[in-house]
């Protein structure tokens, strides 16, 4: 038996379809159904690593865990790693297959249509439905020619489509009417209804913009969905969306990360936003190192070499220093880890063109990006600590003196990380350390503060189950599976 399916598409980036559908998904679940979430195209540096042993974009892995089960490669095909403006790393169902520059990817894009169909066709033969989120805005036209995120993707399957708008930036009538004025007539035939998103105030007060809306589409009004608060427990998938300076008042501890253009994998602090005595912060380019911070974290990075420019461009290599003089801390995970060190080589040019760099000389430690990617889940102790699970998604291998002081040690024997002989220094591979709650309170407690009684699963699971009670309140859900259908599959699932 195959699935039905049904496609969420924008009006624009970060209108919320990745959080609509991990609501939806842990609800149709509740419902008893099997499902599955598909994302044919993402754009995300922050990744998750899956049981078949490939990376997907963080975003597929909530709504994964929404509908209670395993992560797949097959629930985000095509995952673009921004590497640069205009240029990323590509990895074709979890496996990085190349680099592209955007105008480049434009001609790829075609042949990428094939695996995308093969994945979606694998979903729909073990689920009863399967929800797809598109990317970015469903009315960019002047990509459409090869798309295969938004429209493309629809019409090769055949997927009825959902239009969300976001009323919190405005315009959403606009947005919404104008998707439809500018999208060709067989696209807009897919449109079955919309979803206005973020609503605040009184709903009675755009009760004629919906009319308006359905009126000027023909697309029926699904739902006015107020703004949900809670949705910040959830990991986040874009790094636009990063807060700066938290207020905390009374807080022992101030943890600054530093977001550099090409920062990945930021979802490893989220844990510590939630505990008690913890202010966490982002610093963006320009922001200088507070005097006051506790530590400083440099987090993933998808283009190590870059962003370690990008840092000493934005002066931190210097307030680093200047950290370290007043007894801060400094914590580097994977390419944060690697930036420590005395040098990072890239002789096969994995990040672009072959280079190397002179690293920030805080660790004894050189790395040398070549090989295959790691990607794997780990757990074990940290030594002289407590317990841990997490993973490794990183190319290259680090290796000097400080390595004989080793942050982590692994299930199998294996160690991970280094650390600076007077203990103020560490870095290591493993990303997701904090939401191990043993690991974090054990952490937090080191940096001399009281660690909170969260249980950070827990929290994840009651804030998915309050997402699903809060859509079902708010959209027509009966009206939603009604407009799902059994899609065209071209492409035949294989075993």
């Amino acid at each position: 038996m195959v699935a039905k399916a049904l496609m969420f598409q924008g009006t624009g980036s970060d209108v919320g379809k990745s959080t609509l559908v991990a609501g939806l998904a842990r609800l149709l679940r509740n419902r008893g159904l099997r499902v599955r979430p598909f994302k044919p195209q993402n754009m995300s540096n922050n990744a998750a690593v899956t049981a078949d042993g490939g990376e997907i974009g963080r975003a597929q892995a909530l709504q994964a865990r929404a509908a209670g089960v395993v992560p797949s490669v097959h629930m985000n095909p095509v995952l673009l790693k921004p590497q640069s403006e205009v240029g990323s790393q590509i990895v074709v169902q979890g496996r990085v297959v190349g680099s592209s520059k955007a105008a480049q990817y434009q001609e790829i894009k075609p042949a990428l249509m094939a695996s995308v169909l093969d994945s979606f066709a694998r979903l729909c033969a073990e689920a009863d439905i399967v929800l797809v989120e598109g990317a970015g805005s469903a009315s960019e036209i002047n990509l459409r020619r090869a798309d295969i995120a938004n429209m493309g993707f629809a019409r090769a399957a055949e997927v009825p489509v959902v239009l969300v708008g976001d009323i919190e930036r405005g315009g959403v009538i606009a947005s919404l009417v104008g998707t439809k004025v500018v999208v060709g007539e067989e696209d807009a035939r897919l449109v079955k209804g919309f979803v206005i998103n973020k609503f605040r105030g009184d709903p009675g007060l755009f009760a004629d913009g919906l009319h308006v809306i359905a009126e000027r589409t023909g697309w029926r009004a699904l739902g006015l969905v107020p703004h949900f608060e809670a949705a910040r427990h959830l990991p986040a998938e874009d790094a636009l969306g990063l807060s700066r300076r938290e207020a905390k008042p009374g807080a022992k501890v101030c943890v600054v990360v530093l977001a550099y253009p090409r920062v990945s994998n930021f979802d490893d602090f989220d844990p510590l936003r939630m505990e008690p005595d913890v202010a966490l912060s982002f610093l963006r380019p320009g922001d200088p190192v507070p005097g006051d911070a506790t530590v400083v974290v440099l987090p993933g990075s998808k283009a190590t070499i870059a962003d370690l420019d990008a840092l000493r461009a934005a002066g931190w290599d210097v307030d680093l220093r200047a950290h370290l003089r007043r007894g801060g801390r400094v914590l580097g995970i994977c390419g944060g880890y690697q930036m420590l060190g005395r040098s990072i080589a890239d002789p096969a040019g994995v990040e672009g063109t072959p280079t190397s760099r002179e690293g920030l000389g805080l660790l004894d430690v050189d790395t040398q990006l070549t090989g295959d990617k790691v990607l794997i889940e780990v757990s074990g102790m940290r030594v002289g600590g407590a317990a841990f699970k997490g993973y490794e998604m990183h190319v290259g291998r680090t290796q000097g003196r400080d390595c004989d002081r080793p942050v982590l040690e692994f299930s199998d024997g294996r160690r991970d990380g280094a650390s600076s002989a007077d203990g103020l220094v560490e870095g290591c591979y493993v990303h997701g350390l904090f939401a191990a709650d043993q690991q974090r309170r054990d952490w937090v407690a080191r940096m001399g503060a009281d660690p909170g009684a969260i249980r950070y699963e827990d929290v994840i699971e009651r804030t998915l189950d309050a997402l699903a009670e809060h859509l079902e309140r708010h959209i027509d859900c009966e009206a939603l599976l009604a407009m799902a259908q059994v899609p065209r599959l071209s492409v035949p699932a294989t075993t």
